[in-house]
């Protein structure tokens, strides 16, 4: 623009009306810049096709970001070929794979899937990790599977705890089960059936609980998850405890992570549920089949 570089560096002096937020980059006011002002600078720094990532997208998409993830810095993305690097509050990322950007107020943003990966790639305390994930499953309705299949895709490197969550949550029903098997060789009495189909007298279903037994009608119900990912599976589990209730069923629900922290506070739990179940009538409900 005509401007010297003696003249800009004096307009950027404390005194003067400018101030350099990055490299090469200039505001033209020497108050605080505010967050879309910092956003469009790293843009302007990061050059043509970069893009905002990690926990910073995740922001702009309205995701609750844990406080682990710092608020300040931005994350940005841009190819390989350039040359730009980390400088004063942005973390400069260079990838081959640079995906197509989600525009959100003007503001072009890596794919939800990829910013979430990108933000867990950069910090290594489990919890807010687990935090965030759960938060991108819930609200941003990323899938457990695709978020797993873009760490597999991107670099490894800082991927071995959201994996590792990621698994454990994919396998966590088949683990649970394996688990809950194996804990009710403690009880004096075990559970007759695994899975079945349950049924009231006039043949509506009630429910398919993972542990049954016949003779007190008692449900042990292992849930899916430690959390519900939607709404939806939050509401069709009220749904389940609410026909059991009306059917007059005993239930224990037990979280998975209990059959591992905590097996003999659920062996407990379950001879205690059998010595009530016993104690009163069994109610007019039938077991309609055996799972496979």
């Amino acid at each position: 623009m005509g401007l010297s570089s003696k003249v800009i560096y004096r307009r950027c002096l404390p005194s003067g009306p400018w101030q350099r937020l990055l490299p090469g980059v200039i505001l033209l006011h020497n108050t605080t810049p505010s967050r879309r002002e910092q956003l469009l600078a790293a843009l302007l720094y990061g050059g043509p096709r970069s893009m905002i990532t990690g926990a910073t997208a995740c922001r702009q998409y309205g995701l609750r970001v844990p406080a682990a993830f710092s608020p300040d810095d931005v994350h940005l993305l841009i190819h390989q070929q350039h040359k730009a690097l980390s400088s004063e509050y942005v973390t400069v990322e260079r990838t081959w794979r640079l995906p197509a950007p989600h525009v959100r107020q003007d503001i072009p943003l890596a794919p939800l899937v990829r910013a979430v990966t990108d933000a867990t790639r950069r910090i290594r305390t489990e919890e807010p990790i687990g935090e965030l994930l759960v938060e991108a499953i819930q609200r941003g309705r990323c899938s457990p599977t695709a978020i797993a299949a873009e760490l597999d895709r991107g670099t490894k490197r800082g991927t071995a705890l959201p994996r590792r969550l990621l698994a454990e949550w994919l396998d966590l029903r088949s683990v649970a089960e394996a688990r809950a098997k194996e804990l009710s060789k403690r009880l004096s009495v075990p559970p007759t059936h695994w899975n079945p189909v349950i049924r009231d007298a006039m043949g509506n279903y009630i429910g398919r609980p993972d542990g049954w037994w016949e003779d007190v009608a008692l449900a042990w119900e292992i849930d899916s998850v430690d959390f519900h990912f939607s709404r939806d599976d939050y509401a069709r589990t009220l749904q389940r405890n609410t026909r059991y209730a009306a059917a007059g069923i005993t239930v224990v629900p037990t979280l998975p992570s209990r059959l591992r922290d905590d097996p003999g506070g659920v062996v407990q739990e379950l001879e205690a549920a059998y010595r009530a179940a016993a104690a009163r009538p069994r109610p007019p409900v039938l077991l309609a089949q055996e799972a496979a």
